[in-house]
């Protein structure tokens, strides 16, 4: 059983078009939380969101898709990341189309961004769109296969907020285990009246920027975007660029509510031990922790509170949340590039907003971006609805 390898990363967020982009921001503290430009909601301007700052034309005009039909903004998004994912690992058309490559994708909103006219169509009010076939959650794996000849294995995933961590934890499964040689794993979501206004039922979203970890947050930021990342068996990244390894990983169900965490972590503290227990390691290896954070009452303080049950001594942690916005079923792929970027280049993120820590100012989450800080091992989570709770390791490869 081989390592699993990292040789290519893609996405795009509310902070930048393209990885550099978005760690650009992470490194200036530059927050992509605001008003929003495109998305046309009730809630629009008396929200702040993470949105793309791209328009759906800028979108199709960048990846050449003006003349294609049935391309959601959540199909764009995809396609955007991916197209950036598979050109930095190098990857041919053979290699897309081998059948030792498999195409992994997760989304929890999928077609469904386009509410009005799916409501159209589905009640015979219109003559039928060029959407039809783009509502389904696997709508944009779907278009992703047919543009890039994609004919391994492939799946989509929703596990609610820990889709692409899940997508990622399969994807290196099936190389561990043989299955393929080749993995494109990672997650996309937009903006939609569905998802706001069913968090908004909830009561959870926040009318200022999220402050994950603070006595006083209050709520979530929505956010948009989409990541993927190219993992390959360690046989064949010779001679290649390798940011990271797929260390660990561990999944596990907290059983308790459809939207909420049981207060004793159960889920939480099983998944980040699991994923720590199958990287071969210790605890006190890891050196950052890329939390969930969501920024509401329940979430943050069940997740400390399991942070703390299973360390001896806290390690830094934040939330990147703060950045982007929670981007739902892309965001543990967005987080898992941001882990990989801190190890790559010896940097902790800060978590934006805190003012007064739940924990104090000893158990504080990282305020500020630090460099030269030597990581070696991230841990990064995200727990989903229903208690759907996923942790991986990444580890450096140097």
């Amino acid at each position: 059983m081989g390592r699993v390898l990292v040789t290519g990363m893609g996405m795009i967020s509310a902070i930048g078009n393209n990885v550099r982009e978005n760690h650009e921001s992470l490194r200036m503290g530059r927050s992509g939380i605001g008003k929003v430009a495109f998305f046309e909601s009730h809630y629009a301007s008396q929200l702040p969101f993470g949105e793309v700052k791209l328009s759906n034309d800028e979108l199709k005009a960048l990846q050449k898709l003006e003349t294609a039909s049935g391309y959601t903004r959540t199909c764009l998004l995809a396609d955007k990341a991916f197209a950036e994912a598979i050109a930095d690992a190098a990857l041919t058309p053979g290699q897309l189309s081998s059948l030792d490559t498999a195409l992994i994708s997760a989304s929890t909103v999928g077609g469904m961004c386009l509410t009005d006219q799916l409501y159209e169509d589905a009640n015979h009010k219109s003559e039928g769109s060029e959407y039809l076939e783009s509502y389904g959650c696997s709508a944009h794996t779907l278009k992703l296969t047919k543009r890039y000849r994609i004919k391994g294995f492939t799946d989509t995933i929703n596990t609610a907020c820990s889709s692409s961590a899940n997508a990622i934890m399969l994807g290196a499964r099936l190389i561990r285990s043989g299955r393929v040689k080749r993995a494109i794993v990672g997650g996309v979501d937009s903006l939609a009246k569905y998802t706001v206004n069913g968090f908004n039922a909830l009561k959870i979203l926040s009318e200022s920027p999220c402050k994950p970890f603070d006595i006083n947050r209050d709520g979530l930021n929505l956010g948009e975007g989409a990541a993927y990342l190219v993992l390959e068996a360690e046989e064949l990244t010779a001679g290649k660029s390798v940011y990271a390894e797929i260390a660990g990983f561990g999944n596990a169900n907290d059983a308790h509510h459809p939207s909420a965490m049981s207060d004793e972590a159960t889920g939480a503290i099983r998944c980040m031990r699991e994923a720590i227990r199958s990287a071969g390691i210790e605890t006190s290896q890891i050196g950052y922790v890329n939390a969930h954070g969501t920024g509401t009452q329940n979430n943050d303080q069940v997740e400390f509170f399991g942070m703390g049950e299973l360390f001896d001594r806290m390690p830094p942690y934040s939330s990147t949340k703060s950045f982007t916005g929670h981007t739902l079923g892309a965001a543990g792929a967005v987080e898992a590039i941001f882990s990989i970027l801190g190890i790559v280049h010896s940097e902790l993120f800060p978590g934006l907003n805190v003012a007064e820590p739940i924990s104090g100012p000893e158990n504080a989450p990282v305020s500020e971006w630090k460099g030269n800080y030597n990581l070696h091992y991230v841990l990064s989570n995200s727990f989903g609805f229903g208690g759907n709770c996923t942790s991986l390791v990444f580890a450096g490869v140097n």
